[in-house]
C-alpha cells in the first residue's frame, strides 16, 4: 500500500510495462536460442517438430501450466520419431530440472521488488541471487504461482521486504503464461 500511495498511477503502469517488456525480451531471447540450437541439430526437421508441438505450446500458454500438456507432448514427440525410452526419461527430467523461464522470472521479480522499495543491490548480490534462484528453480512445482513461494524466500534471504510479492501479483499471471 505504501508503494501505491506514493506513486502516480501512470508511473505504476509504466513501471509494470517496463518489467513485463524486459521479461518478454529475456524470455524471447531464450526461446530464440533454444529454437536456433534445435535447427543446428535437426536442420529442416525442426520445422516439422515445431508444427507438431504448436498445439501443446498453445495449451501450456493458455493454462499457464506445462504439466497440462505432458501427455500430448509425449504423444507428439513419439509421432515425430523420438524413441519411447528417450521421451519417457528426458521429458520428466526436463520438467523437473530445466525451468529456465521460471528462474528468469524469479530473478526479474526479486530485482523488481527490490527496486520498488529503493533497495540497491550491488552486482555481486545480483549474481548471488541469480545463483540461488538457479538452484531453487530446479525443484519448483510445475503449477501456476509456485514461483511466488521461491521469490518470497529469496526476498527474505536478501533482506528485501517479503510483502513486496503483492507488487508482482497484478502481472504474475501474464508472466506465468510466457515462462
Amino acid at each position: 500500500a505504501g508503494v501505491f500511495a506514493i506513486r502516480d498511477f501512470n508511473e505504476l503502469v509504466l513501471t509494470y510495462a517496463k518489467f513485463f517488456g524486459s521479461f518478454l525480451v529475456g524470455i524471447s531471447t531464450l526461446w530464440f536460442i533454444l529454437v536456433l540450437v534445435g535447427y543446428l541439430f535437426l536442420k529442416s526437421s525442426m520445422n516439422i517438430l515445431l508444427k507438431r508441438i504448436v498445439s501443446p505450446i498453445i495449451i501450456a500458454f493458455s493454462t499457464t501450466s506445462s504439466e497440462a500438456v505432458f501427455p500430448k507432448l509425449t504423444e507428439e514427440l513419439e509421432r515425430f520419431g523420438v524413441k519411447d525410452k528417450i521421451v519417457s526419461f528426458m521429458l520428466p527430467l526436463g520438467y523437473s530440472f530445466n525451468l529456465d523461464g521460471s528462474m528468469m522470472y524469479m530473478t526479474f521479480a526479486s530485482i523488481f521488488i527490490a527496486q520498488a522499495y529503493g533497495i540497491d543491490l550491488d552486482l555481486g548480490t545480483q549474481f548471488t541471487m541469480l545463483l540461488v534462484l538457479m538452484l531453487t528453480s530446479k525443484g519448483i512445482a510445475g503449477v501456476p504461482r509456485a514461483s511466488l513461494v521461491v521469490v518470497a524466500a529469496t526476498c527474505g534471504m536478501f533482506n528485501i521486504p517479503i510483502e513486496g510479492i503483492a507488487l508482482i501479483l497484478p502481472i504474475d499471471h501474464f508472466c506465468d503464461m510466457f515462462r
